[in-house]
C-alpha cells in the first residue's frame, strides 16, 4: 500500500462520511462543509495519525467561468461547452467567455483551498470548503489553529472578497488604499477600473477613471495536456 493510499484510510477511518475524498495528479484532496470547517482542521493538525502541523498555503478560487471552454484536440480551437458540459459544441468567441453561473459539478462560486503537509508522516493534502453564499462569502478563520494563515486569509480577502470570521485583522494587504473591488474574480475586469497618472497641475499623483480599451486575446481554456508531468 503507498503512503497516498495510507493517508486516504487514515482520513476514511477518522472521519466516516465527512471523509470527501479525491485523488487526482498522485495528490488527495479533501472537501469539508463550512460548518465541519473548523473541527476538521483541528483534528487534522491534532490527531497523532495525521499530525498536519504545517499550513503550507492558503487561497480562494473564483470557479464562475471554469469549464466553460476547452480546447479542440485537432486544430487547438477554443471550443465553448453548454452549462453542463454537454451538449452541442461551438467556436467560442470572447463575448462567450463570461457564464453567470458556477459549473454545476462545484457547491458554490468560491472555494477556500489549504495546502497541509505533515513532517511526521511525509503527507501532503489538500482540503478544499465552499463558503455557501456567493454574494457574501463567509468562512471560519484557521488563524488559531495555523498562526501562520494570518497574511494568507487577508490575501483571499483583498482578492477575492472572502471573509474570513475571526480573523483578528482582516484588511487589505495586497491592493491600494480605497481599493474597490477584488481583482481576482472573474467578473472584475481586468483593465480595472481607474488608473494613476501624475497632475501637473496639483503636482501629485491622481486617479482617473481606466483609458485602456478592454479586449480579449486568450479564451480562458482549461488544458490537462500537462497535468501530472514530470511524475511518470
Amino acid at each position: 500500500m503507498t503512503r497516498l493510499h495510507n493517508l486516504q484510510q487514515t482520513l476514511v477511518n477518522l472521519l466516516g462520511e465527512q471523509a470527501q475524498l479525491v485523488e487526482h495528479a498522485n495528490q488527495l484532496t479533501l472537501t469539508v462543509s463550512p460548518e465541519h470547517w473548523i473541527q476538521t482542521c483541528s483534528m487534522l493538525r491534532e490527531h497523532e495519525d495525521l499530525h498536519f502541523e504545517q499550513a503550507i498555503d492558503l487561497c480562494g478560487v473564483d470557479y464562475l467561468t471554469y469549464g466553460g471552454v476547452s480546447v479542440h484536440p485537432e486544430d487547438n480551437q477554443p471550443i465553448l461547452h453548454g452549462a453542463d458540459g454537454q451538449g452541442e459544441e461551438v467556436v467560442a468567441e470572447a463575448s462567450d467567455m463570461m457564464q453567470t453561473e458556477q459549473p454545476s459539478q462545484f457547491p458554490g462560486r468560491f472555494a477556500v483551498v489549504l495546502h497541509l503537509l505533515s513532517l511526521k508522516h511525509n503527507w501532503r493534502l489538500r482540503v478544499r470548503t465552499f463558503p455557501q453564499s456567493n454574494d457574501f462569502p463567509v468562512v471560519p478563520s484557521l488563524v488559531n489553529i495555523w498562526n501562520g494563515l494570518d497574511w494568507f486569509e487577508r490575501e483571499a480577502f483583498d482578492l477575492f472578497g472572502i471573509v474570513f470570521e475571526g480573523h483578528p485583522d482582516l484588511r487589505r494587504i495586497l491592493t491600494d488604499y480605497g481599493f474597490i473591488g477584488h481583482p481576482f474574480r472573474k467578473d472584475f475586469p481586468v483593465i480595472g477600473h481607474v488608473e494613476m497618472i501624475y497632475d501637473p497641475e496639483t503636482q501629485r499623483v491622481v486617479y482617473q477613471p481606466v483609458t485602456i480599451e478592454n479586449r480579449e486575446i486568450t479564451p480562458r481554456v482549461i488544458r490537462e495536456e500537462g497535468y501530472g508531468a514530470g511524475q511518470e
